[in-house]
């Protein structure tokens, strides 16, 4: 077992990446995984009960959340039938097959104004035969004046400041820019991206040297990112609404939960923290706490995450859900950010500060 703190994790790359999608899913231990993409995390409750059905007929119980904002089903047969996969395409969630794996998108959950802008984004690179060559470890973020999303480590974003001013970003680098040039802006720089590199192996905007002509025009700017809303309930700026965060335990949604939120909401937003965000003005936390939420800010799994681990993943022999879990129940209020992974690969991981757990064997290695 290792503990390090704010760690950067090295891997072994070479040509494209290996991220899964529908069309690619990725094959683990308990069978293939699939990878559904949602720009901007909005979701119909409609769509994930037909996704939590379709985990229940063909494979893990349990729809995930990644730590980008989209969604995993696991444990699926492989290769995928056909009927399997025109199950999933009814979803609606996959409007582009040569696109599906760069659709990655995370904006401000609580900032009404920003899903148009994310749509917009969305529809502009689909359109662009070009960027589908962009790796599927790219990321693009929208961001508002609280600007949540910029401390995760994006390629390209867009902070909205005002209705007439904002300011692109790259690479900590960045120059003002009006909203109505935002789309433009960010896919131009995608471009100069794909255009500019010398190396598949580069897929992100951080693989490349100062002198980039990515950075081209560009100033350093100071980003203050304001950190992730906690479980609970918020009274966001400016908002028409209410919002509560409700935190998913290690990202994973039973059927039960998906049941639950079908009955509260037609719309959720799923966040790049493994929680959902709920639109409302009145919801009965206890009930959701009931249902296996995290709905405080106390709650351990506020805190506390880890990969999937064995025996769904075959980098590893660590159990880490089950001993998470069983971490979560002796975990002191005020802990530091913890994620506990099976290897030095260590998938899903934050962004920011925190003590990363690898390869434990007892629950008391998890704990601070």
């Amino acid at each position: 077992m290792r503990i390090l703190h704010r760690v950067t994790v090295p891997s072994d790359r070479s040509g494209a990446d290996r991220c899964p999608g529908l069309l690619r899913p990725h094959l683990a231990d308990d069978g293939a995984l699939v990878r559904l993409r949602l720009p901007g995390g909005r979701l119909k409750t409609a769509t994930l009960h037909r996704l939590g059905d379709i985990s229940i007929q063909h494979g893990a119980p349990f729809v995930q959340l990644t730590s980008r904002g989209n969604l995993q089903l696991r444990s699926l047969p492989n290769p995928l039938t056909p009927q399997l996969i025109s199950q999933i395409e009814a979803t609606g969630l996959l409007p582009s097959a040569s696109h599906e794996r760069v659709r990655n998108i995370i904006a401000d959950p609580f900032d009404e104004t920003l899903p148009p802008l994310v749509a917009a984004l969305d529809a502009a690179l689909i359109a662009d035969q070009l960027l589908a060559g962009l790796s599927g470890r790219w990321l693009f973020a929208v961001a508002g004046r609280e600007g949540q999303v910029l401390g995760e480590p994006y390629d390209v974003a867009f902070q909205r400041l005002s209705e007439t001013s904002g300011r692109l970003l790259v690479g900590g680098m960045g120059v003002d820019c009006a909203p109505e040039d935002a789309v433009a802006a960010m896919l131009d720089r995608a471009r100069c991206f794909l255009l500019g590199r010398d190396d598949e192996s580069h897929w992100n905007v951080r693989n490349l040297p100062p002198e980039s002509p990515v950075f081209a025009g560009l100033a350093p700017m100071n980003i203050d990112a304001a950190p992730p809303p906690t479980p609970g309930r918020h009274t966001p700026d400016g908002a028409r609404h209410g919002a509560f965060v409700l935190g998913v335990p290690l990202g994973m949604l039973t059927i039960e939960q998906i049941d639950l939120l079908r009955r509260v909401a037609e719309e959720i937003v799923v966040t790049p923290w493994r929680s959902l965000v709920l639109r409302t003005d009145d919801i009965d936390l206890d009930v959701f706490e009931a249902g296996g939420f995290a709905v405080a800010a106390h709650s351990p799994w506020a805190t506390l995450s880890a990969c999937v681990g064995a025996p769904w993943c075959r980098r590893t022999d660590t159990p880490t859900v089950e001993l998470t879990t069983a971490a979560a129940a002796s975990l002191p209020i005020d802990s530091p950010r913890t994620h506990v992974v099976g290897c030095e690969r260590a998938c899903g991981r934050p962004a920011g500060d925190h003590r990363l757990v690898i390869a434990p064997r007892t629950v008391q290695e998890i704990l601070p």
